[in-house]
């Protein structure tokens, strides 16, 4: 019985939410929007107690939606936009060398670039083997070869 009321619901006022996601949303997230509305109007469905007309029901419940997305949605952007600028400022800051070896690791097959990164990060081979399931001398071997091939990346690269 729920299903047919939602059903009868979008199809009757599918417009409505999409106005009001246009209303709230820039383009591009406009559709996403659309959708968080149809699923809070499902979520709230059983609470409908025909005390008032189900038009009245959808706005109130995809409206209080489009303002709690809306609020979200500009917090993530200021985090975005902060995240943002802390990393253009931490790239002007960028040490080419640094720079330099980070090209050289892009460069290693995945399990090595991670061999390199946890050992770069203080890890004990111990601690390394009990994340990939290796054995300590297998760790060993590898990041042996790892860092040879780096040497090797990091003498051939002429500066990047």
């Amino acid at each position: 019985m729920a299903d047919e009321r939602f059903k009868a619901w979008m199809g009757e006022h599918l417009g409505v939410l999409r106005r009001i996601a246009r209303a709230f949303a820039p383009g591009a997230d406009q559709h996403d929007l659309t959708q968080e509305l149809m699923l809070a109007v499902w979520r709230a469905a059983p609470a409908f107690r025909g005390e008032a007309a189900p038009s009245t029901f959808i706005f109130r419940v995809a409206h209080n939606r489009a303002l709690t997305w809306r609020r979200t949605e500009a917090r993530r952007r200021h985090r975005h936009s902060e995240y943002e600028r802390l990393r253009a400022e931490e790239a002007t800051h960028e040490d080419p060398l640094v720079e330099r070896l980070y090209a050289a690791i892009r460069q290693l097959e995945a399990l090595d670039r991670s061999l390199i990164l946890l050992s770069l990060e203080g890890q004990s081979y111990a601690q390394i083997a009990a994340i990939h399931g290796l054995s300590e001398s297998n760790v060993g071997a590898r990041l042996t070869r790892a860092r040879e091939k780096l040497t090797r990346l990091l003498e051939n690269d002429d500066g990047l």
